[in-house]
């Protein structure tokens, strides 16, 4: 085969058969993981962008209130949560090399949008708006690179290979929030400077059209379109009736949205609250930036000692670092204390992904064996759960900005949110002790 021509469909992919996975498996998984991982960077790259290009709208002239700057930074997750339950299915359908590389050529619509929008203060909120949403699309990537991922490796290997995937995924969560500020303190493309400060935003926008076109470019002819047995929509549908689904989606709300909503709020959040500690809110990256690096360990950890257990620690980890960000913000609280509160509330949160992730597919196929469901049909149910799961857990991302955003604007300060997250954080720890990780657990996973 060319190395510039299009991979076809594997004619028959079995990556549960040793023989078969020693032999050919592997090599193709590794490669297929590898062209992944660089396009769901980009596409969480997209998806961020907002969170931390409304912290700069304000000093190029734009005359948004603190409340409409969280709408912006929270809107992308409305977009990506709700189309993964649908990109979820798209995988076995339509083939993971083809939908890769248009999935992350669509990526061009937004960051093109955003590139010329923000030149000019006068461009309408309601296109800001829209531009928001369109930024989701790189959201909902992930719940098809996800299924792709899952479905290429076998079962004992999808826990380390679904977290280095994600963990590197999440990467583009602190890469854009480390190369925005950069970038937009340069004039790469000879455009006008915008305010006082000598910004030019539409480098924002502008820097990421080559990185994804070469990335769509090299998933087409790098990857490949696996032919399923099983996978029909009838059977991926069936997750639907499952409970596991659903109290995974809960779960994973919990992990993944923590850490895609407090990534989307943290850098305003931390303006807002402390608008003299500049040394924080130029380093606003390396909380997503540990937090993407624990996600593989909790995936890891998963295999080893089971994904409940993991799970449950990160729950308690996230009500605690909640705790400290409450404390953190009353009269006797301070800047430090804030920071070190959201680096422990990211670490948590991508342990946790990187576990409760590993928990979906593996409960699917323990429960078939319970109820003697056919393999194939567990598997299929469990990658398309990975998208619901997926879709579920991104609406952190919506609900986690806007409630800081909405309590900020009704009472003056976040309190308000965090008490709803503490109780929220009960809740998951609640589930995932009852129905995973005590003994006798309905479905220990």
């Amino acid at each position: 085969m060319s190395p510039m021509q299009p991979r076809s469909a594997t004619p028959t992919w079995k990556p549960e058969d040793p023989d078969f996975w020693d032999r050919h498996g592997r090599a193709i998984a590794l490669r297929n993981l590898g062209f992944a991982i660089p396009a769901l960077a980009l596409s969480f790259a997209v998806w961020l962008l907002w969170s931390v290009l409304v912290v700069h709208l304000p000093a190029a002239g734009f005359r948004y209130s603190t409340n409409q700057l969280f709408w912006l930074s929270a809107l992308p997750a409305i977009c990506g949560a709700t189309l993964r339950i649908f990109y979820g299915f798209a995988v076995p359908l339509v083939g993971g090399r083809r939908w890769t590389a248009l999935s992350t050529a669509s990526l061009l619509i937004p960051a093109t949008g955003i590139g010329f929008a923000v030149q000019d203060p006068a461009t309408p909120y309601e296109w800001m708006v829209m531009l928001a949403l369109l930024c989701g699309l790189g959201g909902a990537n992930f719940a098809s690179g996800m299924a792709h991922i899952s479905a290429c490796f076998p079962a004992r290997e999808q826990g380390r290979a679904l977290g280095v995937g994600a963990g590197f995924a999440h990467l583009g969560v602190g890469l854009v929030q480390w190369a925005v500020p950069t970038v937009i303190a340069f004039d790469l493309f000879g455009l006008p400077a915008q305010g006082d400060g000598a910004l030019w935003l539409a480098n924002a926008g502008f820097v990421w059209l080559p990185l994804i076109a070469a990335s769509s470019v090299t998933a087409w002819f790098g990857m490949n379109d696996f032919a399923f047995t099983g996978a029909g929509l009838a059977e991926q549908a069936l997750m639907f009736t499952r409970r596991h689904s659903w109290l995974m989606s809960w779960l994973y709300l919990g992990s993944f949205g923590s850490f895609i909503g407090f990534s989307a709020a943290y850098p305003l959040l931390l303006r807002s609250q402390f608008p003299d500690f500049q040394a924080a809110q130029q380093l606003v990256w390396i909380g997503p930036l540990l937090g993407a690096a624990a996600r593989p360990l909790g995936g890891w950890a998963a295999d080893d000692f089971g994904g409940a257990r993991i799970s449950l620690a990160c729950f308690v980890a996230l009500l605690l670092g909640s705790v400290g960000v409450l404390v953190s913000l009353s009269g006797a609280g301070s800047s430090l204390l804030f920071v070190a509160s959201f680096v422990l509330l990211f670490i948590a949160a991508g342990l946790a992904n990187g576990s409760t992730f590993r928990m979906i597919p593996l409960g699917f196929l323990r429960d078939a064996q319970a109820s003697h469901t056919k393999r194939p049909e567990a598997i299929a149910q469990g990658a398309a759960a990975l998208g619901l799961c997926s879709a579920v857990g991104a609406y952190g991302g919506f609900f986690i900005p806007k409630s800081f955003g909405s309590a900020i604007a009704l009472t003056g300060d976040p309190t308000a949110a965090l008490l709803c997250f503490l109780a929220f954080y009960g809740s998951c720890i609640g589930i995932c002790w009852w129905f995973y990780a005590r003994r006798n657990a309905p479905l220990s996973c």
